[in-house]
Formats: structure tokens, C-alpha cells, sequence
């Protein structure tokens, strides 16, 4: 853990050292060599002329009267005023106007940043010290006795005004830098990680609580950011925000066994968050118990934006989906159930939300997603956390059912599928109770509506049947033949025409699995006779003819 979170903060060191040479050093550099080679070109062109020959540099630059002074200074105290002016007035439209498309906290975390302090005080002392050796200069009206000319305190104003100079340009690239949507994202989420993973040692509860508080001000930032590109249809922005959010969990469950336990904890100025304040006692409680608070605050934030994303940008949701599988990898692979209970939980919320709003393009990736979880959760063995998911699949296509959503119930069955296959790949002790789940889908339908929902689940237990067989596991085959024996003869017939006719893999759309959920490979094709010869020779009289075309 230490290792990763060293290469964390050298991957930091080396993006600000490349920040700090494109934004500041090249642009100063190129600026200061065009002036000093200008300058210099000129100087020479001055002391050739007649009667300067003889006239050194050293006595150009040193010797001045103390009228001279103070003409130099009124000058200078003027255009540093002017730039400290317009330096402020520029930084502050455009940091506002970034405000006003992104998230209001910018304004809060541009006069925050270190740098904007660095070059604002910059500017404030340049105009201050000018200032004052302005006032220094003394003329001694006609008398050379009590004359002073601040010879070296002239010369230090000419160098900060030369600095000021140089530094406008490159400050207006870094304000503009500091507002671009990728940067104020990123700054946002490294904060958020900073303040999760910084050690507790020697801190207050006060102090804590302050962390606690600001990494919860993350992730709601980045939301902020998120919903305002939803509203503006500025789908790249949503959607760097939306994974920036997730590899904020992503980089903190890995190291949540080291953190102090306090940081657990659900009260002080946490407990007042919208989020928490709404929950029981209870709730509350076991937020703190399983350590998952982080991790429910940020899937709040991904169900906010879910929610807007249904109906304003769909695409995003496939987004949202992908990262909230990345979240329940990483807790697995951390051996972290209690975070995976909470991504599972968001998971049929976002489940629940399609379903009420009747979209299907939004429930179908988000089973695509979930069952790439259930498969994850197989490979690590966690069995119970896979029969709860195909308890939960079995129940949205029974609901999709009742809802003549006849394509959700289908796609859950072709899901459940994968998932039976690979159980079985993996010896997953779970794998009968996991084929018990799946058997139970289909019920009798009761509107016509409903029918094509059941063919496509009794397709789905076919291809089940035929992995079996491929897999020489008749026994298994059989039990998904005894569960489908008593079904219609004209409707096994159908479906055995239906199964032989997919010949082609390639969906003819577009769309993020690209398989066809009927298709079976040429070698397991061939099994769908053998289980079909099964039922009785009445049921199955009439010859079907495998088809040669994908429709």
C-alpha cells in the first residue's frame, strides 16, 4: 500500500514539475530572451553613436540625479498599479464565468490555490515596495546635502516590474489552465483522495472531522460539476467527471484498513451532511459499523446524477454503470464485502429507476454492467454475493414481466445464463442453487403481451441445456428439461425453429455487448436436437429444417 501511494505522489511531483515548465518557465524564458536580445541590440546601437563611445553600461544603468529617480519611480509605481489591476480584473471574469458553467466552488478553490496566492502577493508587493522607494527619493532642493537617490531600491523596482511583465502572460495561461474543465476535475478529485488517505497522526477530532468534511465536499463538487454539463449537453465533461468520482473510491478503498477509526465515524459536521441527516439512527449506525460512508456519499452522487442523466443525456448512464462496477471490483480485489453490499445496493436502485421510467436502453446496460459484477464476484469465490444477485435479477424480470417489458425479462434471462456458465467454469459451490434461481424466471404469462418475455426466457435455459451437454453434464441438461416438459408444443416448436435459425453472432445494430443473445457456436448448435429429442415424439412431431440466415 505504502508503494502505491509512493507512486501516487511522484506521479503528482512530475505532473506539477511539467505544469510548472509548460505554464511558467518556457513562457518567461522565450519573453525574457526576446527582451534581453531586443535591448541588447538596441544598447549597441546607442553607444555607436557619436559622442557615447566611451560611455559604459555600468554608468547608463548606476548614475542618476535624484530628478532622474524620481521620474523613473512615478512611472513605474503606475504601470505596477495597472497591471495588479488588470491582472485581478481579468482572473476574476474568468474564473467567474468558469463558475457559472461548472460549479460555483471554483471561485473558493482558485483563491485557495497556492500559486494565484504566490503571483497575487507578487504583484501586491512589487506595487507596494515601489511605492515606498518613491517615497524615499529626496531632491534636496538645490542643495546636494540632504539629497537621496535609493540607487539599488530603483533598480529592484525595475527588476519587479520586468517580472510583472514577463508573468502576465504566462499567469493569464495558467488561470485559463486552472479553469479548463479536465484540470478543474482533476483538482477536485486529488483533493478528495488527499484528504481520505492523509495519516491521522496527532490530529484532533476536530481535525479529522475537517478532513472528513472536505473529501465529502469533493465528491459533491465534482456532482455539481457533472449536473451542470448534463444541463449544458456537454457530454465530455459529464463524463470525466462521472470517472472521476469513481477513481476517487477506487484510489481509497485500497487503504481503508489503514486509516484511523475515527475517520469512520458518522457525527460532528459529517452527521449534518443532507445525505446523513435524513437517516435513522440506525442507518446511520451501520454506515459507521461497515466503514462505507465514502462509498455511499459517492454512489448518492452517481444516483443524482443518474437520475438527470435519464432523461437529459442517456448515454451517460452506461457511464455511470461501468464506474460503479469498477467501485465493486476494487472493493473485491480489497476483500471489502460490506462496500460491495453498497454498490450491489445501487445497483438495483439504478435497476428501480429505469424500471419506473420505463427505459429499457437504461436497464438493459445497466445489466450488462451488474452481470460483469456477478462474474467478478464468482471468480473471487463469493458465492452468497452471487445468489443475492440472481435473487435480484429473478425479481426484475419477473417485474419487467408484469410491466410487458417482454426484451428487460429476456435480457435478465440470457444474463442469468452467462452466470450459470461461468459458475460452472469455476466449480462455484453455488452453482445448483444458481440454476435452481434461473428456473424459476419464467411464470405462466397472463396478458399476451407477455408471451415473447417467456419465449426468450425458455431460449435462454436452451442454451443453457446445450452448454451442458457440450460440457457432458446430461444430468444438469435434464433438470431444465423436466422444468420445461409441460410447455406448449407449439410454442418448444417455435422456439427450436428460433434457436436454429441464429447462425451469426454479428448484431445487425449498434449496441455495447454486439452479441446476439440467441446465438450458439456451430458445435453446440447441434445439441439443441439432443434436447429436444427428449420430449415426446407427439410434441416434436414436425421436422424443423435449420435455418441458413441471421433473421
Amino acid at each position: 500500500m505504502s508503494s502505491d501511494r509512493t507512486a501516487g505522489e511522484d506521479e503528482g511531483t512530475r505532473r506539477r514539475g511539467a505544469a510548472l515548465a509548460r505554464i511558467w518557465l518556457r513562457p518567461m524564458s522565450y519573453l525574457l530572451g526576446v527582451s534581453m536580445a531586443t535591448l541588447s541590440v538596441v544598447y549597441l546601437l546607442d553607444i555607436a553613436r557619436h559622442g557615447n563611445e566611451r560611455l559604459p553600461i555600468r554608468e547608463a544603468l548606476l548614475h542618476m540625479s535624484p530628478s532622474d529617480a524620481e521620474h523613473i519611480m512615478g512611472g513605474i509605481g503606475e504601470v505596477i498599479a495597472a497591471i495588479l489591476g488588470i491582472v485581478i480584473t481579468v482572473a476574476s471574469i474568468i474564473v467567474q464565468l468558469a463558475a457559472n458553467r461548472y460549479t460555483p466552488r471554483i471561485t473558493e478553490m482558485f483563491f485557495r490555490d497556492r500559486t494565484n496566492m504566490v503571483v497575487m502577493g507578487f504583484f501586491v508587493v512589487s506595487a507596494v515596495f515601489s511605492l515606498w522607494v518613491n517615497f524615499s527619493i529626496r531632491v534636496g532642493e538645490g542643495s546636494t546635502e540632504h539629497a537621496f537617490v535609493p540607487t539599488y531600491g530603483v533598480l529592484v523596482t525595475m527588476g519587479l516590474l520586468t517580472a510583472s511583465l514577463l508573468m502576465m502572460a504566462p499567469y493569464f495561461l495558467y488561470v485559463f489552465d486552472f479553469v479548463e474543465p479536465d484540470n478543474v476535475v482533476g483538482r477536485i478529485k486529488r483533493s478528495g483522495i488527499e484528504q481520505a488517505l492523509r495519516p491521522a497522526d496527532h490530529e484532533s477530532d476536530g481535525e479529522v472531522d475537517e478532513r472528513r468534511v472536505t473529501a465529502l465536499s469533493s465528491l459533491e463538487q465534482l456532482a455539481d460539476v457533472a449536473l451542470n454539463a448534463i444541463d449544458q449537453k456537454d457530454k465530455g465533461i459529464a463524463s470525466k467527471t462521472v470517472d472521476s468520482l469513481s477513481e476517487l473510491v477506487v484510489a481509497y478503498l485500497p487503504h481503508k484498513a489503514t486509516l484511523d477509526p475515527r475517520w469512520f465515524q458518522i457525527r460532528d459536521r459529517l452527521a449534518n451532511d443532507a445525505d446523513f441527516v435524513s437517516m435513522n439512527a440506525e442507518a446511520l449506525g451501520k454506515l459507521s459499523a461497515t466503514r462505507t460512508w465514502l462509498e455511499y456519499k459517492a454512489l448518492r452522487q452517481f444516483l443524482m446524477v443518474y437520475r438527470e442523466a435519464l432523461t437529459a443525456m442517456p448515454d451517460l448512464i452506461t457511464r455511470i454503470a461501468i464506474d460503479t462496477r469498477y467501485i465493486g471490483q476494487t472493493a473485491i480485489a480489497a476483500g471489502d464485502r460490506a462496500a460491495v453490499a453498497v454498490v450491489v445496493k445501487f445497483f438495483n436502485t439504478y435497476m428501480r429507476r429505469s424500471l419506473n421510467a420505463k427505459d429499457i436502453a437504461a436497464a438493459y446496460n445497466n445489466l450488462n454492467q451488474y452481470r460483469y459484477l456477478a462474474e467478478e464476484l464468482l471468480k473471487a469465490g463469493w458465492g452468497d454475493q452471487v445468489l443475492d444477485i440472481a435473487r435480484y435479477f429473478k425479481y426484475y424480470a419477473q417485474t419487467a414481466h408484469a410491466m410487458g417489458l417482454a426484451f428487460l425479462t429476456e435480457t435478465v434471462a440470457f444474463d442469468l445464463c452467462v452466470v450459470n456458465e461461468r459458475a460452472y467454469d469455476l466449480h462455484a459451490p453455488a452453482r445448483d442453487e444458481l440454476l435452481q434461481l434461473f428456473l424459476e424466471v419464467d411464470k405462466e404469462a397472463e396478458l399476451d403481451q407477455q408471451e415473447p418475455s417467456l419465449r426468450g426466457v425458455r431460449k435462454a435455459q436452451v442454451k443453457l441445456a446445450t452448454y451442458y451437454l457440450q460440457k457432458g453434464e446430461e444430468a444438469l441438461a435434464r433438470r431444465i428439461y423436466r422444468d420445461m416438459r409441460d410447455e406448449r408444443p407449439d410454442r418448444l416448436r417455435s422456439i427450436r425453429a428460433e434457436l436454429l435459425a441464429v447462425t451469426s453472432n454479428e448484431f445487425w445494430e449498434i449496441n455495447d455487448r454486439g452479441a446476439v443473445f440467441e446465438y450458439i457456436e456451430p458445435e453446440r448448435r447441434q445439441l439443441i436436437h439432443r434436447f429436444f429429442e427428449w420430449f415426446p415424439s407427439t410434441t416434436m412431431r414436425e421436422p424443423i429444417r435449420e435455418e441458413h440466415t441471421q433473421e
